[in-house]
Order: C-alpha cells, then sequence, then structure tokens
C-alpha cells in the first residue's frame, strides 16, 4: 500500500532513519544511484538521479528541480501559463521509501516515484501525485471507498535505437506464437525482472499492430497502479536496451493502423466488498457501481484531454480498432469505451472491475486515474442513472438510434477534447486551478508544435517521446 501521507520537511518520523538503513542495504548490493521519478503535464517521464550515498537527505530534505518542467512540451519546449513556465523558484523532490526498488533491468540503479513540496513545506499544487492522493483520500473519508487499479501497458518493440524510422523487431502475425519466439529472450529477461523487482505480472503476450506486445500486471491502489506503470515501462525500455532493441509507448507508432493503448482498470470497494460485483444491478453491479461507470461515461469527452493528451493519441482513436471511441458501455465489448468485465464464475468478487479504454500511454497516469476517479465519483454522488448498454460495434449504429442511446463520438482531434475540458468544472476542480491551467495550456502548445502537419509527420514527432 502506497503512503497516503505529503512529504515534510525534515522528514516524517523514523522517515531519514530508514533511508539511511536503505542506503547501507541498497551499497551492500552493489547499487550506486537512486533514480527520482515523477510524471509531467505533458506525460513524458523526467528523472533526477542522486547517490544511494544521498538517500537518508533526500528523504529528510528532498532534491531540488525547478517547477517549469510542468509545462514543458513533448519536445521539451516550454510554455506557460500565469503561475507556471518561468524560470523562477525551486521545488523538493521527495522519494517514497515504500516504493523505492532496485531496476532489475539496469545494474546499479534503484528506482522511487517523488510526490514535490515547495520549499516552503506546502504541496506543489502541479504534482499529479499529489493530486491523485488528495482524490483517494478524500474519497474514504467522505464515501468510505477504496479503489484498485491497474494499468495496461502495450508497446511495439523495433530493431536498433530509437529515432528515426520505426522498423519492427517481429515478423509473426498478431498474438502469434511466431513473434512470441522471435523475441523469447527479450520477454524471459522481462519476466525475470518483474519477478525481481516484486511486479506482480498477469499476462504478457504478442499484441495487434506490427512489433506489439501487452503487458497487464496486478492491481494496487490507484497511487500504486500509477507508480507501477511507470516503473513496468522503465523496465520494458531498460531490458530492451540490453537486447540492442528499441520501444515506443507512443499512441501511433504510424499514422494507421493499430496503436498503442494504455486502458485503466478500475473498481470501488467499501469494508473489502467489491461494489462491481454482488449487487442487484446489471451484471451484479451495486446501484453505487452503476452511478460510478454513468459518472465516467458522462464525462469522457472532457476526460479524453487528460486520458488522450497527445495529437497522437486522435490517429489511435479511431472506429472499430477496439480503442472505445464511443459514449457507450457493455459487457465484454470491446469497442465501448467502458467495459463492464464480470470476471469469470467464482472469482467475480474479486475479479470484477471497469475498463476504461480511451487511455494511452503519452496520458500521465496520475492525472488519468485522478480524473476518471473524481468523474465516477460524482456519478455517484448524484446517483447518475447508467444508460442502456450496447452490443456490437457502436460505430454501425444509425445517426437516430445513436442519438437515442446517448452514444456519442468522442472528440476527434486534441482541440475538440480540450474545449471540453475546458467547459467541464468538476473535472478542473479535481485537478485544482494550477493544475487544469498546465493541462490546457500543454495541450494547445502540443497542437501548436504540429499545426498544418500531416498525419505520418505527426505520428513521427511523437514516435519515440514516450
Amino acid at each position: 500500500m502506497t503512503t497516503l501521507a505529503d512529504p515534510v520537511p525534515g522528514g516524517r518520523p523514523g522517515e531519514v532513519d530508514r533511508a539511511t538503513a536503505l542506503s547501507d542495504e541498497l551499497s551492500g548490493q552493489g547499487v550506486h544511484g537512486v533514480v527520482l521519478s515523477y510524471v509531467d503535464t505533458a506525460g513524458v517521464g523526467r528523472v533526477k538521479t542522486i547517490p544511494t550515498a544521498r538517500l537518508a537527505s533526500a528523504a529528510a530534505w528532498g532534491v531540488g528541480m525547478s517547477p517549469v518542467f510542468d509545462t514543458f512540451l513533448a519536445d521539451d519546449s516550454i510554455v506557460r501559463t500565469d503561475v507556471l513556465g518561468s524560470p523562477d523558484g525551486d521545488l523538493r523532490l521527495y522519494p517514497d521509501l515504500d516504493q523505492l526498488v532496485v531496476l532489475a533491468g539496469q545494474p546499479g540503479w534503484a528506482w522511487a516515484p517523488v510526490d514535490r513540496i515547495t520549499q516552503e513545506g506546502e504541496t506543489h499544487p502541479g504534482c499529479g501525485r499529489t493530486v491523485l492522493r488528495r482524490i483517494v483520500t478524500e474519497a474514504a473519508e467522505r464515501h468510505g471507498l477504496s479503489f484498485k487499479a491497474a494499468v495496461e501497458v502495450e508497446w511495439a518493440v523495433g530493431q536498433g535505437s530509437s529515432g528515426g524510422d520505426f522498423v519492427p523487431a517481429t515478423t509473426g502475425p498478431a498474438y502469434s506464437a511466431t513473434r512470441q519466439v522471435e523475441l523469447s529472450d527479450y520477454t524471459a529477461d522481462l519476466l525475470a525482472a518483474f519477478a525481481a523487482q516484486g511486479v506482480e505480472v498477469e499476462q504478457l503476450h504478442p499484441e495487434y499492430a506490427a512489433g506489439q506486445f501487452e503487458i497487464s500486471v496486478g492491481a494496487l491502489d490507484p497511487v500504486g497502479a500509477a507508480d507501477r506503470s511507470v516503473l513496468v515501462r522503465q523496465t520494458i525500455r531498460a531490458v530492451a536496451g540490453r537486447h540492442g532493441l528499441a520501444v515506443s509507448f507512443a499512441p501511433a507508432v504510424f499514422a494507421e493502423g493499430v496503436g498503442n493503448g494504455g486502458h485503466l482498470h478500475l473498481s470501488a470497494w467499501r469494508e473489502g466488498v467489491n461494489l462491481h460485483s454482488g449487487g442487484e444491478g446489471r451484471y451484479g453491479m451495486t446501484a453505487e457501481a452503476e452511478s460510478f461507470a454513468a459518472g465516467i461515461l458522462a464525462r469522457l469527452p472532457a476526460l479524453t484531454a487528460v486520458t488522450a493528451p497527445s495529437p497522437a493519441s486522435y490517429l489511435r482513436l479511431k472506429p472499430s480498432q477496439w480503442a472505445g471511441v464511443f459514449t457507450a458501455w457493455g459487457r465484454e465489448t470491446r469497442e465501448a469505451a467502458v467495459r463492464i468485465v464480470t470476471g469469470t464464475t467464482g472469482l467475480r468478487d474479486q475479479a470484477a472491475n471497469l475498463e476504461v479504454k480511451p487511455v494511452d500511454l503519452a496520458a500521465n497516469p496520475y492525472l488519468a486515474l485522478a480524473c476518471v476517479i473524481a468523474a465516477g465519483l460524482d456519478g455517484l454522488t448524484s446517483a447518475t442513472p447508467l444508460p442502456e448498454e450496447i452490443t456490437g460495434d457502436p460505430a454501425h449504429l444509425g445517426a437516430a438510434e445513436a442519438a437515442a442511446r446517448g452514444v456519442r463520438r468522442l472528440p476527434t482531434r486534441l482541440r475538440e477534447a480540450v474545449e471540453e475540458f475546458r467547459g467541464d468544472e468538476r473535472l478542473r476542480a479535481a485537478l485544482g486551478p494550477v493544475l487544469a491551467d498546465a493541462v490546457i495550456a500543454v495541450r494547445e502548445g502540443e497542437i501548436a508544435a504540429v499545426d498544418g502537419q500531416d498525419d505520418e509527420r505527426v505520428a513521427a514527432a511523437y514516435r519515440w517521446k514516450y
């Protein structure tokens, strides 16, 4: 379980002593440095690193880093809001010692996610990890709810180093044994690395697109799930490099075809009972679970500005490609944006959950989970009714039938998603004004960065950014 507490200058009680002991332990294992990791508003993983001997100091006083990174774009250019984007100021990065792990794919290194606070010891309003922790804490206090979450990770494996064109490292068909055999050594080393790092892997298999694979991992609390998503990608990339391979988590490696998703799985619990199972609603959902799903469904157009935040995301979000591009839900319906996963008989009380599909790995996972949970809680609080489910592909519905059933196409461009987000007071309030403004500014910056470029150039611009 992730620590549900903000860091404080000087360290929380006992934390410095713990960091000192960890430092000695890590040094004894041949670990020389610690990667301090967070994800910026554009969805790019940013880091600072420290020698292992500095871990206790970092736990006490943090490590400095400019707040300007909250308004970095994927190409490292900088936009501004009225608060963020200037060269002024500093923040302190505090490692979460509960999540520190020795990196099996990067010998000599450990990894830890960070929270960011100001030099005055206040929470930084641009820290997505802190915002997600706040929303989870408020859900527990106000509704008695906890959550289990997981992020699917899809990636494309290419030949050689990253940069330039993408040449798939496999030739086998989608989901094929041939493709698994072709990269057997790489994927075996991945499984070994995840086992050494304590990451529970449920599935690892070839996927649909050229050179594409997918990994599903065990569910954790939302902050832990977002941390795990970042760690999983760090590991996939590091192990690939040791095999002379390049990986891309970009939403669209090519302008055409199926892209890389980052679907969210989420379930709400109260006193150890899964609200998505054993109820009197559809497919065993409780009334609260139905309203939670309805809240997400209702806010999907605005949510896409957070869950599909790149211009390249909209190359992936196409009908009839299992990307979930309509405001529709269904049981095990892979074209629905919200998929009800009941699980198999005998496991439903543990396995039942929601899958939110219009999500990719350009998304900051902390912001994506924060906004999805906030949308669900809004639906739960207002007892929003869940509409009629769909079966099959909603792209085949006629216009009149789709309108009657409330099935609406999600934004087809990032600009449309930004306007939906700008008009959604609930989601902006969930993030807070500083972070919400940063989301809008960064999205508008990404739009401007590729203005006038065709789809091929857009895909190329983001191919190696994530």
